[in-house]
């Protein structure tokens, strides 16, 4: 499908949309106009309204300034937004992803590997079959084997395997997203390298897709990433197991597990009740105090089920946090700030 079919496209019924591009960037003082230009050259036709909302994570370098003077040159549909410190890229998106106006979200990284010419090419096919995401897969990925493509590959097939979704690159940030779905899900600690996991918690598998997009090496300043990522993922892998099969119901979990550890040591002072019984002395036994460290043990798991019940409950009735807090954002109404081809 052609990245340039949506371009000059007339206005349909089942078409029509605004979109919004989300980029997080920390310390990329070297690439920040460029991508500010890089958007708006790609998307400089597109037959529909957008805008380009790029959020500073708190960078100690020039990236803010650099990122104001090209918005102040490209036009009002650049929207910028500047965190207090550096919260991460997961904040940094969720940011963007708040203050986003469009009915389609598209993310990508501000490091310029991601080609912004792919960006109507995964909104169309979103849209023409009825998805909810649509994932870059770059497959002539232009990067390091040892401290990029290697821990890429252990991700991706760890992330695979917990999540049951079969993408080929669920590292690639170049995302697009029905906006009404997205926003169903909040993204906290480092959650951005699973939101198809956990998009599979609000909607079907069978409405996500992959595509194949550009990739390109880095050309200007240093990369955040190495393998020290491969270790966090891992980390995440276990939180996003427990969420995914029991993150609404963990009374389930920890019940379920805690009537097996009780019912183990149920079984352990019944056994020696019956030696008992028989005449057996059982007072200096180590498994008489592991039946009872059972039973203590298992009733504490039955006792946090019900607990986290009632924090899970409450989490769900009370008001949404945000995870990151801002010192600039480019507040706008509804219908100012567009770019719009005359």
């Amino acid at each position: 499908m052609s990245d340039t079919s949506i371009l000059n496209r007339p206005l349909t019924s089942s078409m029509a949309h605004s979109l919004s591009v989300v980029v997080p960037m920390f310390n990329e003082e070297e690439l920040a106009a460029d991508l500010v230009f890089a958007v708006q050259d790609a998307l400089q036709n597109y037959a529909f309204s957008w805008e380009l909302i790029v959020v500073d994570d708190g960078s100690s370098d020039a990236t803010w300034v650099h990122l104001n003077h090209a918005a102040k040159q490209v036009g009002a549909h650049v929207r910028l937004i500047r965190l207090l410190r550096n919260f991460k890229q997961t904040a940094a998106m969720q940011a963007g992803i708040d203050a986003a106006r469009g009915d389609v979200i598209v993310t990508m990284d501000g490091d310029l590997q991601n080609d912004p010419k792919d960006i109507p090419a995964l909104v169309e096919k979103l849209l023409a079959e009825d998805l909810d995401m649509v994932a870059g897969w770059r497959q002539k990925r232009q990067d390091g084997f040892w401290l990029r493509k290697l821990p890429s590959k252990i991700a991706n097939r760890l992330i695979r395997n917990v999540s049951g979704l079969h993408f080929q690159d669920l590292g690639c940030s170049l995302k697009a997203f029905r906006a009404s779905v997205l926003r169903q899900v909040r993204l906290y600690g480092e959650m951005h390298r699973f939101i198809p996991a956990w998009l599979a918690t609000v909607t079907s598998p069978q409405r996500m897709a992959e595509v194949p997009v550009s990739h390109f090496p880095r050309t200007k300043g240093l990369s955040k990433y190495g393998l020290s990522r491969t270790f966090r993922v891992l980390l995440d892998l276990l939180s996003i197991h427990y969420f995914l099969r029991f993150g609404s119901r963990p009374g389930h979990f920890f019940g379920g597990l805690g009537s097996i550890v009780t019912g183990i040591g149920l079984l352990i002072l019944t056994y020696l009740g019956i030696l008992k019984f028989l005449g057996e002395s059982i007072g200096n036994r180590p498994l008489m105090f592991l039946g009872f460290f059972a039973v203590v043990s298992g009733l504490q798991l039955l006792t946090t089920g019900v607990i986290a019940e009632i924090l899970m409950r409450t989490y769900f009735d009370a008001g949404k946090f945000n995870s990151y807090h801002t010192l600039h954002t480019s507040n706008l109404k509804t219908n100012e700030g567009w770019h719009v081809v005359n």
